[in-house]
């Protein structure tokens, strides 16, 4: 399947197989600016490949991704969902919707594929994570993928 021709309905069933991380003990490594840590993940009936990827800035707190980025048997990947940290604030350019600087979910969306933009692009604002950690936790959930200890973050009581 070519990236261009990718729907919705299949982004959702990517999204919603059941998938299991390989390598649980995947080791970080520095990477530019960044520490980085890449998880393959396969999904239960092995159809699919992906990879669970999470960086972290080593300069700016704020600055972390947690995503999945799944492996066609084109050779194409394409970033399924992000979820990125609060440094810096995010527009939707096809909604129109801009927001400030929080944590936000990305999703490919055929909209954004069609128009020639990373797929990915569209996101959304979240209070579900405010860090790494949280944001590995929330994407792990939202992409139904077991194998992988995660840990949401401790609810802001100040929130």
């Amino acid at each position: 399947m070519s990236l261009s021709a990718l729907t919705d309905a299949q982004i959702q069933e990517l999204l919603a197989c059941p998938k299991r991380v390989q390598n649980p003990g995947s080791k970080s490594r520095v990477d530019g600016k960044h520490i980085r840590r890449d998880f393959q993940v396969t999904s239960v009936d092995d159809r699919h490949q992906f990879v669970l990827f999470t960086r972290q800035s080593l300069i700016i707190s704020d600055s972390f991704s947690a995503g999945l980025r799944w492996k066609s048997k084109s050779g194409e990947d394409v970033i399924l969902m992000r979820c990125n940290g609060s440094d810096h604030p995010h527009g939707n350019s096809i909604e129109q919707f801009d927001f400030t600087a929080q944590p936000h979910v990305h999703q490919a969306t055929e909209r954004y594929i069609v128009a020639g933009k990373r797929a990915e692009t569209f996101a959304e604002p979240t209070k579900q994570y405010a860090t790494l950690t949280g944001a590995l936790h929330e994407l792990v959930r939202l992409t139904n993928i077991s194998g992988l200890q995660t840990q949401p973050d401790e609810p802001d009581l100040f929130d």
